[in-house]
């Protein structure tokens, strides 16, 4: 399922579908599509709509190929799966929502659940922990069955985790999707959009058994820009908990002079420099460099070509894109995409997109004066985020001018620039600039002032 406009996902659904937003440096949806191939899977068939081309070059080179289907319309889930359904012939069928990030053995779960429960339908449910009911389709669950579902209820435990197996008895509840979700709160007022959970409520109201597995491990559905540094987050500690012990390609290079107290993963040509100090565990593509003295926190992931140096800094829990360059005393925490560029004492904390040009001491704030956490407009909604609240977002190729502050929270849209001494409080649209206007006094001055 990569079809959605994933209007919430702004600044970066724009150039992108946000299902093939990299996560640890590889498209979201491409993760997926492999992980299946691995659980023996033979046939995917991808639904598209928004943003297909970032999809297809996503899953780019994929053996044996996935299919593509276009969305019918942009009516809801439903009507997409259906759509596939119908391409797919009379099978049991896997939906995958694309945009999901978790790893393979809570889909693996839910498959062999189906299977061995004989149920119409299994679905992968994900507690809720510390994000609210109000804000996801949730689902009440008794005895390891689903007993009914609710679209942004008051309360809750489960949420609906993107991960749906039906098998081919329930396609008459797919195609009779009653085009909303009807279990809601009173005064819920759902949208006119055929989500597939109200197939599943019709199932639940038919009698028909529909199983539930909670998930055992990390789920991240990417709804929100924040979402992405929890998932990044979240995947790099699930990949450090698989290390056994080091990885270094035979060209691979580690200078005497490193101090290095985490597991080192190094692609072919890699290097660890003079001087570098690296407090955790540490993945470097083939071709990139940490060089000259720079710090590295724990679990961080440095993609193909990218360089840190100069006595730069990268926090734990950050991915760098390929082709990215952190440099000259610049200081970075979060998720930085393929040929960004940071340079010259910058200190940046947040998501920063592709290609995006972060001129010389461009700051960001990560702490409001009262420690309360930033609130977020999202589609004209107030939202606290449970995760990285007082970040930043950058769109991409967008870019900053010297001196540039991004206050906590601040988004800045694609092709968009934040000039030089601007102190930015709100978010900046796609396609806009903003310049400081600033005013002049002029007077004589010289040695006579001074009494010569």
């Amino acid at each position: 399922m990569a079809a959605g406009g994933g209007t919430k996902f702004w600044p970066f659904n724009e150039v992108r579908n946000k299902c093939a937003f990299p996560i640890a440096n590889v498209p979201v949806v491409r993760r997926i599509a492999e992980d299946l191939f691995g659980m023996g899977f033979q046939r995917i068939l991808v639904v598209v709509g928004h943003g297909e081309a970032s999809v297809r070059h996503a899953l780019h080179g994929l053996s044996p190929a996935p299919e593509y289907v276009r969305q019918p319309s942009a009516s809801g889930t439903a009507p997409a799966v259906a759509a596939a359904w119908d391409l797919a012939g009379e099978e049991d069928i896997l939906v995958v929502y694309g945009d999901v990030v978790t790893p393979a053995s809570n889909i693996k779960a839910v498959v062999e659940h189906f299977r061995k429960s004989g149920a119409k339908a299994c679905v992968l449910l994900h507690p809720l922990g510390d994000e609210k009911p109000g804000d996801w389709i949730c689902g009440e669950v008794s005895s390891g069955r689903l007993i009914g579902v609710q679209g942004h209820p008051r309360g809750g435990e489960y949420r609906l985790g993107g991960v749906v197996a039906l098998g081919r008895g329930a396609a008459s509840a797919v195609r009779d999707n009653p085009g909303l979700l009807q279990s809601v709160p009173v005064g819920g007022m759902p949208p006119t959009e055929a989500d597939l959970a109200a197939s599943l409520q019709l199932l639940i109201d038919d009698g028909c058994e529909v199983a539930a597995v909670v998930a055992s491990e990390f789920l991240v559905d990417l709804d929100r820009p924040w979402h992405i540094l929890e998932a990044n987050a979240r995947l790099l500690d699930y990949m450090s908990s698989k290390l056994e012990g080091d990885v270094i390609h035979p060209t691979a290079k580690v200078s005497d002079s490193a101090e290095v107290s985490g597991r080192l993963v190094l692609g072919e040509g890699a290097v660890v420099g003079n001087r570098v100090v690296v407090h955790g565990d540490l993945w470097l593509g083939p071709g990139a460099s940490v060089t000259n003295g720079s710090i590295i926190g724990g679990r961080v992931l440095i993609g193909a070509n990218a360089r840190v140096r100069d006595y730069a800094f990268v926090g734990g829990g950050s991915s760098l894109g390929p082709h990215s360059l952190v440099g000259h005393g610049a200081e970075f925490d979060g998720v930085l995409l393929d040929r960004a560029y940071l340079y010259h004492y910058c200190e940046i904390s947040g998501v920063v997109g592709s290609a995006v040009d972060i001129g010389a001491a461009t700051v960001c704030g990560t702490l409001r004066f009262d420690d309360r956490d930033q609130i977020h407009v999202v589609k004209g909604r107030k939202e606290i985020p449970p995760y990285g609240a007082s970040a930043s977002f950058f769109g991409d190729y967008s870019r900053t001018g010297v001196n540039a502050i991004i206050m906590p929270g601040c988004k800045i849209g694609v092709y968009s620039c934040v000039g030089p001494g601007v102190v930015l409080t709100e978010d900046l649209p796609s396609r806009k600039m903003i310049l400081v206007k600033q005013e002049y006094t002029v007077r004589d001055w010289g040695p006579e002032r001074y009494g010569w």
